[in-house]
């Protein structure tokens, strides 16, 4: 056994021991307390994805800051392994795995949390009445909603009504001051409030304004909606207060927006999805069913075609399947079922390589040339053609790769992942560890057999038999 084989193997089993303590490590935990658990997509563990969008054309550091109050908001519903990513320049993908409430998720996280308090001229306004103020940032953005009546005309579920005056814009909003739902203090009917206060300028303002209009409504706005509409009992010294509601789900979801910052640009909902928890166990079940059976298939076909080099090929394809998991749990790559699928699809791109290779190696063997000649000989000329197919296959991962980054398509990022990565990974199985295997394998008397390599002779290996 020549040197380098010996270095080969070595190295190959060294990655295949870490690539185990990975997979199984204990609790998910591997060195330095690194969580190495399998992550799992929506689709797989159940959740909801939203694809939020500008109302309005802004720049790509307005979306970061967007992202940012996004991703305050989940960690405050405390869901753990959420996503919030950009994408293309006016796009956040969100998902949220393992939510109760899709809607109210999806609220509090379109919401921008603008808060404001309007002068209606003594104007009672009924809570839900989409209304535009002095303090909004753009008009157009609140553009009316149509609905199709009996009738061929289409009409305005929004009127074109007047513009309030905003006593406070919500810019002076001390956070610090906004506490999680509490009973009323006024409340008779267990209302709950979220107590919240102004500085500066805004605090002034509202002071002057509610000391001057007793026992006149004042509207409180949460982004451009009506919540409620109160009358005036006293002044709000120091521009404090509270806004009051008939559920704590409203109460909580008020206080989210407020407290974790109101986002710079009004979002829209694109898209949205949801996938319960039960429908994922079944993919998870039912995924775990194809990979095995595929393995299986792909494993049998390869012993009986190509017998010797079909096992160690296996043996190679489990190895190949062990480090392909230890680097989606090492990297990290979120699994979903386009993720599996793709994976899946590079262990026939895998045993592609190999067919290549085996076929290239009986030639070489039918021409009289040694076992190890013959193997060397195999791996240089099928080069050329795995080389080709892998190049061709990754950048079409690529080019899908970039598609699902910016429009937002999530599913088709994690198809392009796995299989670019498998094909790269394939790419080592096939021309280093089926290499190592064959040359080690290579002396022993077994092994010159020319029934293992599917021919009936090999002058080669007879020689080599006759000389042993």
């Amino acid at each position: 056994m020549r040197s380098r084989d010996i270095y080969s193997l070595i190295f190959i089993l060294l990655v295949a021991g870490i690539a185990l303590s990975i997979v199984f490590a204990p609790e998910g935990r591997w060195l330095f307390n690194r969580d190495v658990s399998v992550r799992l997509g929506l689709d797989l563990r159940g959740g909801i994805q939203v694809l939020l969008r500008a109302a309005e054309p802004v720049e790509r550091s307005v979306m970061q800051t967007a992202a940012g109050v996004i991703e305050r908001r989940i960690n405050a519903l405390g869901v753990a392994e959420s996503v919030v990513q950009l994408s293309g320049n006016d796009r956040i993908i969100v998902e949220i795995p393992g939510i109760d409430n899709p809607e109210q998720a999806i609220e509090t996280l379109r919401g921008t949390g603008k808060l404001e308090f309007i002068d209606t001229k003594g104007e009672f306004l009924a809570p839900g009445t989409i209304v535009r103020t002095t303090g909004s940032p753009n008009p157009i953005a609140l553009r009316p909603t149509a609905t199709v009546t009996g009738t061929e005309e289409i009409t305005s579920t929004v009127s074109e009504g007047p513009i309030y005056e905003s006593i406070t814009d919500g810019k002076d909003l001390d956070l610090s001051s906004v506490q999680p739902p509490q009973i009323a203090s006024q409340s008779l009917t267990n209302q709950f409030a979220v107590p919240f206060a102004f500085t500066g300028e805004s605090a002034r303002r509202l002071e002057q304004f509610t000391a001057a209009n007793i026992q006149r409504p004042m509207c409180i706005v949460l982004d451009n909606q009506v919540f409620s509409c109160p009358v005036i009992q006293a002044a709000l010294i120091g521009g404090r207060g509270e806004i009051t509601t008939n559920t704590r789900q409203d109460a909580e979801q008020i206080y989210t927006q407020l407290k974790y910052g109101a986002l710079p640009v009004p979002l829209q909902v694109e898209s949205s999805r949801t996938v319960s928890a039960s429908l994922g166990q079944g993919s998870v079940d039912a995924s775990i069913i194809a990979g095995l059976v595929g393995l299986l298939t792909v494993a049998l076909f390869m012993i009986l075609f190509y017998r010797l080099p079909g096992f160690l090929a296996t043996v190679a394809l489990l190895l190949y399947t062990v480090i392909s998991f230890a680097l989606y749990q090492l990297i990290p790559v979120t699994l979903t079922l386009p993720g599996i699928a793709g994976f899946i699809l590079s262990i026939g791109v895998a045993v592609d390589a190999n067919v290549l290779i085996f076929a290239r190696l009986k030639e070489e063997l039918r021409r009289g040339r040694s076992l190890n000649a013959s193997i060397d000989a195999a791996f240089v000329e099928a080069w050329p053609a795995i080389r080709d197919s892998s190049v061709a296959t990754l950048i079409t991962c690529t080019i899908l790769f970039m598609f699902g980054n910016t429009f937002g398509v999530s599913l088709i990022k994690g198809f392009a992942l796995t299989l670019g990565l498998g094909i790269l990974l394939s790419l080592f199985t096939a021309m280093v560890v089926t290499r190592t295997f064959l040359h080690v394998i290579n002396p022993l008397p077994f092994a010159q057999n020319p029934w293992l390599y599917e021919l009936k002779d090999a002058p080669g290996m007879r020689h080599a038999r006759e000389t042993a």
